[in-house]
């Protein structure tokens, strides 16, 4: 399997989440990545964090969202990042995280989060009026997708995840 680093950034440039990855192959529905329990990520320049549970993770080729499947016990099924179209380029894969982030918890419940800190930077960051209506059009869309498990949030990461070492 391949390597390849992912790394979130904020509006601006600031780095965000930052982690390596193994690439497992490509489908309809995009890029498909493992990020092995024991992985070491960091948010920006801070401490290291490890992380104890598998995820398959997705980046789509023409879309403004990644999304984390999550193996038990994490406590969250899925968790989809609303970010800028993933752009590939010397083993790397980077996006903008704009901070809105749709979860389906182990229970089924359905979260929309961070709104807060989508309004703060939307000031702080000073997004454009149409990165703004992309985000909110984005997580409206997967609120629905998610919530009724269509397209890849229906099962489409278990096939991926049997191909995991």
């Amino acid at each position: 399997m391949t390597n390849v680093r992912i790394v979130y950034r904020k509006y601006g440039g600031a780095l965000h989440w930052n982690h390596p990855g193994r690439l497992l192959g490509e489908d309809e529905h995009g890029v498909w990545a493992e990020i092995p329990g024991g992985t070491v990520a960091r948010k920006g320049e801070g401490p290291p964090v490890t992380w104890e549970t598998t995820a398959i993770m997705l980046f789509p080729r023409n879309a403004w969202w990644t999304a984390s499947f999550n193996t038990p016990p994490h406590r969250s099924e899925i968790y989809v990042d609303v970010t800028t179209i993933p752009e590939w380029r010397d083993g790397e894969v980077t996006m903008l995280d704009l901070d809105l982030d749709v979860i389906r918890m182990r229970d089924g419940r359905l979260i929309l989060d961070d709104e807060d800190e989508f309004a703060e930077h939307q000031v702080l960051l000073g997004y454009p009026p149409e990165l703004i209506t992309q985000a909110e059009a984005t997580a409206r869309w997967l609120l629905d997708a998610v919530g009724h498990r269509k397209g890849p949030f229906g099962g489409a990461h278990l096939e991926w995840l049997a191909k995991t070492t």
